[in-house]
């Protein structure tokens, strides 16, 4: 085919070192022996009573049962609330409706109601208590199944006969406030397990085999043998790793190694299962199939990735701890120093302990951790970065290193113009419209390159005419009745062509560009170069990542000399080119055994063990779905610079997480002692009321503080 030889002479494969074919036979690393899970892995048990160790689809979709079990209890609890505060002798005489309100057996009513909510709404958290203490391993459950139970059955011991007073509304709200801030925080966590599901999907469903007798047959891609022959139609996927027996064509790797030009195949040539077809039609004859593919070997990356990733302690969790700690003790010890000590009445001890656990119930300390990642998640969302997984975002505060993939993420991804070079007296426009109305007949990802460049520029072109291919060196068509030609820099000075005046060409492809030559009746109208274009946004994220003392590196499966130019232009301190999957993962792993923090930026399914592996993946959003999958956060508009507003707004956030655990809980340094009655010689005890008072006040104060998130 014509445009097939116009491809050789553009590839320029005897003037530049081939790029990673895709890796056939690479074998998949070893493994990890880290513990611990992607996607919410610090909850191992959630107080459901189930184990949370999962991993892949069914950890996902246990998340998204549990969100909705978490919301659905809510809501029905939050019903029969309504009643219970109504009801409530406390309420009732804050607001003057004592007398209002009143009927017979009504206190045996508001134990009905309140018993439902303490079995059904708080199941979740009494059974957690249990599972907690089992696992000899206290947290925010034992502190929330204390404080509703104490609370719960205290009041149902006044009910039948114990002086004191009722504290039913307590565990009804406690516990609507506890389920409406589990239901925030799983549904915070769900959505990083799909990465394996996504990359499968890489593979086409069916194949065209070619049997014995010459025709083809349409068959399930998973039947297909070692040994097979398939013909790939082009824009097909490849169905299966293999290699070439019949035809030419070109490749589209960058899904699988980053390559931005698609590499030229023909007859002996590798293929990688994924990748697709360009406009050749090609016969493959199938070597590695199932666990023995190139993909799926990929799989087995980020899988493994994913699990390594260690657990990360919510802070909920360790300040729940040592407020249970210090809410139980104190407990206990006001209820022994009142009754034994003192010598107090039984009634007016438990009154104080009560007053204590209630003091200590985490309202506040259970929204302090949701409710910012709440706000931090709508303020990402506004300003493009949607976070998927909160332990990995969290991390994201300390990074020292951050890892970015070149080919769509530093730069466009596609190949375009680069540079125009006229010579003497003619003008850039004249130059591109002559070329351009010669590329206009190909297809070629060059020619489509001049076009776009033309058509940005606004240059209108004439119809050519007579247009070919000329073997092993261009093209040429007639423009204005004239012959125009556009060859490789390897076709001048041969067959009575020109030789060029200067050494651009060579310069140029130093820098891994492609060059061309554009000739009007023999006479050199000058050189267009062409490569992957760098993002403007690119150097301002970078010289910011430095201003931030960020060591920035570029990992790419792209050629050692397109990565050199790339990192000379911004600035970048350490590159590494023509690497495969496998071995961007083992570069991960091995800055993060040099003690580093490590945040990997990147689109494609090459980049996704890398961004599984990270201690934060960031995910280009016009990248695969699988690199989206496997990240932490994506950057919806594709623009690096997005990248650092990640690790400002993980600071932002850390810092008001820390502010909200000290209104949630610092307040009891003060408020502890206070309900334990140690100022009571001065007439000054805390009763269970101003306790409960306290105890709100602060869960509005964390309310308010946390809407004043704000990214820097």
């Amino acid at each position: 085919m014509p445009d097939e030889q116009h491809h050789e002479t553009h590839q320029q494969a005897d003037q530049q070192p081939e790029g990673n074919n895709g890796g056939l036979g690479h074998e998949a690393h070893d493994g990890h022996e880290d513990e611990g899970h992607a996607g919410g892995r610090e909850h191992e048990r959630h107080g459901d009573g189930h184990d949370h160790s999962g991993h892949g689809s069914g950890h996902h979709e246990h998340h998204a049962q549990m969100a909705a079990d978490f919301k659905r209890r809510f809501w029905i609890c939050l019903a029969v609330t309504v009643p219970v505060i109504v009801l409530s002798p406390m309420i009732r005489s804050w607001i003057g409706l004592t007398e209002a309100i009143s009927f017979p057996y009504q206190n045996w009513v508001l134990l009905g109601l309140s018993t439902f909510i303490y079995a059904y709404g708080g199941y979740p958290f009494v059974s957690g208590l249990v599972d907690e203490l089992r696992d000899r391993n206290p947290g925010m459950m034992t502190l929330v199944g204390i404080a509703i139970s104490i609370a719960f059955f205290y009041s149902a011991a006044v009910v039948v006969g114990l002086p004191g007073k009722l504290f039913f509304w307590e565990t009804a709200t406690l516990v609507d406030l506890m389920l409406l801030g589990h239901w925030i925080e799983m549904r915070s966590v769900m959505g990083a397990s799909q990465a394996v599901e996504e990359l499968a999907k890489l593979m086409p469903s069916e194949a065209h085999r070619v049997n014995s007798d010459g025709d083809t047959q349409d068959v399930a891609a998973s039947e297909l043998q070692p040994g097979d022959q398939v013909r790939v139609k082009p824009g097909e996927k490849i169905p299966a790793d293999g290699k070439i027996v019949e035809g030419k064509t070109s490749v589209d790797e960058s899904m699988l190694t980053g390559e931005s030009e698609p590499v030229k195949k023909q007859s002996g040539d590798s293929i990688t299962g994924g990748s697709v077809n360009g406009n050749g039609s090609i016969v493959a004859e199938v070597e590695n199939t199932g666990e023995d593919s190139y993909l799926q070997q990929v799989i087995n990356l980020v899988r493994e990735a994913q699990q390594s990733k260690s657990r990360t302690q919510n802070l909920a969790d360790r300040a729940a701890f040592y407020l249970t700690l210090i809410a139980l003790s104190a407990g206990a010890v006001t209820l022994v120093a009142w009754y034994f000590a003192v010598g107090r009445e039984f009634a007016f001890s438990l009154e104080r302990t009560v007053t204590v656990m209630v003091i200590t119930c985490p309202h506040a300390l259970g929204l302090a951790i949701p409710l910012v990642v709440a706000v931090s998640t709508g303020l990402g969302a506004k300003r493009g970065l949607l976070i998927r997984d909160r332990a990995g975002f969290e991390r994201s505060r300390d990074v020292d290193t951050v890892v970015f993939d070149k080919t769509g993420t530093l730069t466009h991804g596609r190949f375009g113009v680069s540079d125009v070079l006229p010579s003497d007296g003619v003008s850039e426009e004249e130059l591109l419209r002559v070329a351009a109305a010669v590329e206009s007949q190909s297809e070629h990802p060059i020619a489509q390159g001049i076009v776009g460049k033309a058509k940005e520029e606004e240059i209108d072109w004439p119809d050519a005419a007579e247009f070919e291919s000329i073997s092993g060196k261009g093209v040429r068509a007639e423009v204005d009745g004239k012959k125009v030609m556009v060859v490789s820099p390897g076709a001048l000075g041969k067959d009575g062509l020109p030789e060029a005046e200067d050494n651009r060409s060579e310069e140029l492809g130093k820098q891994g560009k492609t060059v061309i030559y554009v000739l009007r009746e023999n006479d050199i109208l000058g050189a267009i170069a062409l490569g992957d274009e760098i993002r403007e946004e690119s150097r301002e994220a970078i010289d910011t990542l430095h201003e931030m003392d960020v060591r920035v590196v570029m990992l790419t499966g792209d050629k050692q000399e397109v990565a050199d130019w790339v990192a000379k232009e911004l600035g970048i301190d350490e590159v590494r080119a023509e690497v495969l999957p496998d071995e961007k993962e083992a570069v991960i792993k091995s800055i993060r055994e040099d003690g580093g923090v490590v945040a990997m930026t990147g689109d494609g399914v090459n980049d996704a063990p890398a961004l599984a592996s990270a201690d934060i993946g960031i995910a280009i959003g016009a990248g695969t779905d699988v690199a989206a999958a496997t990240a932490d956060v994506i950057l919806v508009e594709s623009d690096p610079r997005d990248a650092v507003k990640v690790f400002r707004l993980a600071k932002a956030t850390y810092r008001k997480m820390i502010q909200n655990l000290w209104y949630a809980a610092g307040y009891n340094i003060i408020a502890i002692p206070l309900a334990a009655g140690v100022l009571a010689w001065a007439g000054i005890i805390l009763s269970p009321a101003a306790g409960a008072i306290l105890m709100s006040l602060s869960t509005v104060v964390v309310a308010i503080n946390a809407r004043f998130l704000k990214l820097a």
